[in-house]
């Protein structure tokens, strides 16, 4: 593995946070065909989007293009994380139909690749794990071209819980870090990052070709070395794939943006991450965990074939 590499400062190291969000964070309203049809059908199929619950700003961009991240497990979260707009609290008993509901959905879109994750569900003893395995496959029976992403809790580091979703062979394993150490308590409360990055560990022992994932976001306050440091540990432990984007507030509860980073610095972020040996980097303003989901996993296989890794 490659290690760490400098390509010099990012951008601007200190900054005013301005009243106005830049204009590189403007986004288009959505309203399109496509996204009134995904709308009419996700509402028809009583199920959940991340898109929506977390208030991504791609949602119009990525729902003309027929791209939709599932909320699975309900959509009612056990944590109550301090950047996060999904609602908290006591969550509902877990509907055992819902994998069919979601299937079917995929099925009906043509998806040529799903994304699907959940909120966290602590009062479940194995986190919902088994459900995840269970939307997987039952996706893989009724669209066998379909390739599947999960983007998983940390399942309080259960690893029972993890082999059940990964011996459901997803194409793509992501676990969001969200953040640097340092942050953690105020970022993802309840979570740990050394939890975390053993994820990845484990599951690399699992299965090892399989292609992993992580995204972090920024603005929270971190400082230059601790996101080095952050990108450098995901390497650490083998993650294929890292998304890198701009924190962006949901409501005057959440923690406050410290600052914006600009598209120079996310464009010099991304060189350092592909220079540290990550197959792919995705980081941009507007980058969320599954921004251009589709187009990764083909470039990480091209990568993983040229190297001859199987």
């Amino acid at each position: 593995m490659s290690g760490p590499v400098s390509v010099g400062p990012l951008i601007s190291t200190a900054e005013i946070l301005p009243a106005r969000k830049p204009s590189w964070l403007k986004v288009k309203a959505p309203g399109s065909p496509n996204y009134l049809r995904l709308k009419r059908l996700v509402q028809d199929r009583r199920l959940h989007t991340i898109c929506e619950e977390a208030h991504c700003p791609n949602i119009g961009e990525c729902w003309e293009q027929l791209t939709a991240t599932f909320l699975i497990l309900g959509d009612i979260c056990t944590r109550n994380c301090g950047f996060c707009a999904v609602t908290h609290g006591k969550p509902s008993e877990l509907d055992l139909a819902e994998p069919d509901r979601v299937a079917q959905a995929i099925q009906r879109l043509g998806l040529e690749h799903a994304v699907i994750t959940s909120v966290n569900r602590d009062d479940q003893a194995d986190g919902g794990s088994a459900i995840f395995a269970t939307v997987i496959r039952r996706i893989r029976e009724l669209s066998p071209g379909c390739g599947v992403e999960v983007l998983i809790p940390d399942f309080r580091g259960n690893e029972a819980a993890l082999r059940t979703v990964v011996e459901a062979a997803p194409d793509i394993l992501n676990h969001n870090m969200e953040t640097v150490p340092r942050l953690y308590r105020e970022v993802r409360p309840g979570s740990r990052y050394e939890q975390s990055l053993e994820l990845f560990a484990k599951a690399r022992r699992m299965a090892p070709a399989l292609v992993t994932k992580s995204g972090i976001i920024v603005g929270f306050g971190e400082e230059r070395e601790e996101l080095l440091k952050t990108m450098a540990d995901l390497r650490q432990v083998d993650c294929d794939i890292l998304t890198m984007g701009q924190y962006l507030r949901p409501s005057q509860q959440h923690l406050p943006i410290i600052r914006y980073y600009t598209p120079e610095e996310f464009r010099e972020l991304k060189a350092i991450g592909e220079g540290m040996g990550f197959k792919h980097v995705e980081a941009g303003p507007l980058v969320r965990s599954s921004y251009h989901a589709r187009g990764q996993i083909e470039e990480v296989n091209q990568k993983r074939r040229v190297e001859g890794r199987k």
